[in-house]
């Protein structure tokens, strides 16, 4: 049974006022200044770690490996307890998921966000059962751009990888779907600092609502 794969942030859901509000709590309180929301937009997709790192870069603030540790912690900590604040759904998304779950689809989250953050944020938001497997950043000893998590995504799902079809907003998640073999759907209205329109995806949308008919269009 084919599987759509699907990327969290930007993609399923608009979190972006939640990242960049914990973003800069735990960099105010580490003394440092806070970075700008549109700025932020082009630095999430890889984890908080680097997220971290990408902050304190465009704060021209050194970092070393041992001084992100505590940051670390303190922004799971400060994002567990805020984490749906203000993130949402993105118009037309849950209505997809039934559409597809109704037309016998396995659906997955494969996201870089830890699954200590991960699984809280789709229950916070009523979504766990809308998917046969999550797979977060830490679920496998790699991460998205690598081909495990998205071929682990499919195997939990109870899915074959003949069919299956990834659905993100960023390079990380289009090479991901490069390297494991699967064609990628790229929504235009997620977080990359490079336009979807330049990296090549299989089919672009703009709207869930446009999602069945790209489906169609990459399986024909």
């Amino acid at each position: 049974m084919s599987v759509l794969v699907f990327d969290l942030d930007g993609t399923l859901v608009s979190s972006m006022e939640d990242l960049v509000a914990t973003l800069n709590a735990v960099l105010e309180k580490a003394g440092h200044g806070t970075v700008p929301q549109d700025k932020v937009a082009n630095m999430v997709g890889m984890g908080a770690k680097v997220l971290l790192q990408r902050g304190l870069d465009y704060l021209d603030i050194a970092w070393s490996d041992e001084m992100i540790i505590p940051l670390y912690e303190d922004f799971l900590d400060y994002y567990a307890a805020n984490i749906a604040v203000h993130t949402r759904p993105f118009d037309g998304v849950i209505p997809a998921l039934q559409r597809f779950r109704a037309d016998g689809w396995k659906l997955a989250v494969c996201t870089n966000k830890t699954e200590r953050l991960t699984l809280p944020l789709l229950a916070a938001l009523n979504m766990t059962d809308h998917f046969d497997a999550v797979v977060g950043g830490d679920t496998f000893s790699v991460s998205k751009p690598h081909a495990e998590p998205v071929l682990g995504a499919i195997q939990r799902a109870g899915g074959t990888l003949e069919g299956s079809i990834m659905i993100g907003d960023s390079v990380t998640d289009i090479n991901a779907a490069r390297a494991a073999g699967i064609p990628v759907v790229a929504v235009d209205f997620g977080y990359t600092p490079v336009p979807v329109t330049e990296l090549g995806p299989d089919r672009i949308i703009s709207h869930f609502d446009e999602l069945a008919d790209a489906v169609d269009g990459v399986r024909t």
